[in-house]
């Protein structure tokens, strides 16, 4: 099951540079992660600075 980011997110930026598939990018109100490309590895999880991603 694919990592998602929730409200909570500050669009910092941080997790977009951790995800080793770039399955990061900035979205609309904060940044969002492609299901189809995310490998479930949690990298992203780990950078982000307010718990704003999770496994969804």
């Amino acid at each position: 099951m694919a990592y998602v980011i929730s409200g909570d997110c500050i669009s910092c930026g941080s997790c977009e540079g951790g995800c080793p598939v770039g399955a990061i990018s900035q979205g609309d109100e904060h940044y969002v992660i492609d299901a189809g490309s995310c490998i479930d590895c949690g990298a992203c999880a780990d950078t982000c600075p307010v718990g704003a991603i999770s496994q969804g």
